[in-house]
């Protein structure tokens, strides 16, 4: 029982955390699984929606990111590059932190033709979102750290990219897609591990029955 109320607790922070109300949370929960189809462009209603009315809400309990980061990554899906620069410039003056914000603004930099500096962005994100996953197995590898990329296929991916951009031999539109695939990766790895979590307490608390 004690299992399943940390785990209880764990969805709250997910749902209440930054200063998102539940509804805002609710929206912001039906664009990231709408980003996850492939429907950008409903994804894109929800985040704006949430961006109107709380341009403060952050959503998350362990990959934690602000409204404008989603905004930006949907609007970088729908083709809208110009305003999707804007939205995670302003991601990143809020979050400076936020290691997806920046992988995608790189992205969008590359889109727009500024290859040099998007470069730049796109392995300090990539190299961030690694760093982000060695973290969590290093210091909470007996409790949720286990759940995130447990077979290390995020982190080959990164290394094989970061290894590219090393090399000075860049495949751009390997790497722009690799990169857009590890964006929405990452956000589908605290869904998986959180799945993951309720299975093992699940089955630990069968068996203290």
């Amino acid at each position: 029982m004690k299992g399943r109320y940390s785990l209880l607790a764990f969805s709250l922070v997910i749902f209440l955390s930054g200063c998102a109300t539940v509804q805002e949370a609710g929206q912001i929960e039906a664009g990231r699984q709408a980003l996850f189809k492939g429907n950008n462009q409903a994804a894109l209603s929800y985040f704006q929606s949430v961006a109107q009315t709380n341009p403060n809400a952050v959503y998350g309990a362990t990959l934690r990111m602000g409204i404008f980061t989603f905004l930006g990554q949907a609007q970088y899906l729908n083709g809208d590059y110009t305003q999707a620069r804007q939205s995670l410039q302003k991601a990143l003056s809020m979050h400076p932190g936020d290691n997806v914000a920046r992988l995608y603004l790189g992205l969008t930099q590359a889109r727009l033709g500024d290859r040099q500096t998007g470069l730049k962005n796109i392995q300090a994100g990539m190299s961030g979102i690694a760093s982000f996953l060695n973290y969590l197995e290093s210091n909470f590898a007996y409790s949720f750290g286990q759940f995130w990329d447990p077979g290390g296929q995020i982190r080959a991916s990164i290394k094989t990219d970061l290894a590219m951009i090393s090399s000075g031999n860049i495949d751009w539109p390997q790497l722009i897609a690799d990169g857009e695939r590890l964006g929405i990766r990452i956000e589908e790895e605290e869904d998986k591990a959180r799945r993951q979590q309720q299975q093992q307490l699940d089955m630990e608390f069968q068996g203290d029955r």
